[in-house]
């Protein structure tokens, strides 16, 4: 089951608790002229994704989906959900659009955006950072500057059943699930962007796994990545790999 909240103006967190993994798995919701869906989360979960939007609008009136890299709890869902919505536009990286759907079993319409560009939904406005292998080669970040909130996928996750707004700081958490995992090949894609976040005065981070984090926590994360091991090095979901 989905549980929905209102984390920023017009913002909403849609969460589901995944035990399997011990993460929740969230999707974004911004009501505005233009209604747009950040994640989609996967396959099975989209009943629950659905039923979550329609407490805030009609999911039929979604006008972009954004896809930040290609992963199952990313866009598994987005097919169903651009079908049902039938102004909806997919939203991904050029990089994305080229190395994914231009082999993927999917037709509906499609945005490439690269760094700088945006989108402007009414009151929100979407401000897209290309970021890749931070954790994939076609990902994107997103700074929806109304609010001064950055999407950051699978940045900044914390472990376990979080609230919508987390008040604790689980940075060595988060980096020891990342070494567990083995999610970034490399630590300088991520600290290259780190430099590049802690310049644009943000208010908020909603990442795709965990709470949300407010300005005064967010940086203590960034510092927990820069002090503590989190690469790949050689363990890859939870197994170690032989040398």
């Amino acid at each position: 089951m989905a549980t929905i909240d209102m984390i920023a103006m017009g913002i909403y967190r849609i969460s589901s608790f995944v035990p399997v993994w011990n993460i929740t798995v969230n999707q974004f919701l911004i009501a505005d002229d233009a209604p747009t869906l950040i994640h989609t989360g996967m396959y099975p979960m989209y009943d629950d994704v659905r039923k979550a939007i329609a407490q805030v609008l009609d999911p039929a009136r979604l006008r972009y989906v954004v896809v930040l890299h290609f992963e199952s709890d990313e866009c598994g869902c987005m097919g169903r959900l651009l079908e049902a919505a039938p102004d909806a536009v997919l939203v991904c990286s050029r990089t994305g659009a080229a190395i994914n759907l231009s082999q993927w079993d999917y037709s509906g319409p499609v945005l490439g955006v690269q760094d700088g560009d945006t989108l402007d939904l009414g009151m929100h406005s979407l401000r897209f950072l290309e970021t890749p292998h931070v954790h994939h080669w076609d990902s994107l970040m997103l700074v929806e500057e109304t609010t001064g909130s950055l999407f950051p996928a699978d940045l900044f996750v914390q472990p376990g059943e979080q609230p919508a707004i987390v008040r604790e700081d689980l940075g060595k958490q988060m980096c020891e699930l990342y070494r567990e995992i083995g999610i970034f090949a490399a630590s300088e894609p991520v600290l290259r962007v780190l430099q590049r976040l802690e310049r644009l005065g943000l208010q908020w981070v909603h990442p795709m796994h965990g709470g949300s984090l407010a300005r005064d926590l967010w940086p203590k994360y960034a510092q927990a990545l820069r002090t503590e091991p989190f690469a790949f090095d050689g363990t890859l979901l939870g197994k170690r790999l032989p040398e």
